[in-house]
């Protein structure tokens, strides 16, 4: 029964985490964070954009996201992001970095954390 489990686990994981393999563009690893290679990618650009607008709602800020600067991504119980984003406000620019875990099964994003600017 459990070889029945892990084999049906290791064909369906590709298929699950599809989406973020494409933006890693190499295999991931459960708990170890791994580089993001392109982090213009839509995906990654839109998490980013995400984690500025949960933290202005959250914190009443009026940030404005400009880009991803960098990122990694760890396997959990879905994927978490973290990301160095830049944003500006009134007209200044601060790097910030942010976690955000995304359930892609559930299509739910949750902010982690958003700390800076460093």
């Amino acid at each position: 029964m459990n070889n029945l489990f892990i084999t049906i686990l290791v064909f369906f994981l590709p298929f699950i985490f599809f989406d973020s393999c494409v933006v890693l563009g190499a295999r991931i690893l459960t708990g170890h964070w791994k580089p993001i290679s392109n982090v213009t990618d839509a995906t990654v650009v839109d998490i980013g954009k995400f984690a500025v607008d949960e933290h202005d709602l959250k914190d009443h800020a009026s940030l404005k996201f400009v880009r991803v600067v960098s990122g990694e991504i760890q396997v959990v119980a879905g994927m978490n992001y973290k990301l160095t984003i830049t944003t500006v406000n009134g007209g200044l620019e601060n790097n910030y970095v942010a976690v955000v875990w995304v359930k892609p099964i559930q299509k739910s994003r949750q902010l982690v954390s958003f700390k800076g600017p460093i």
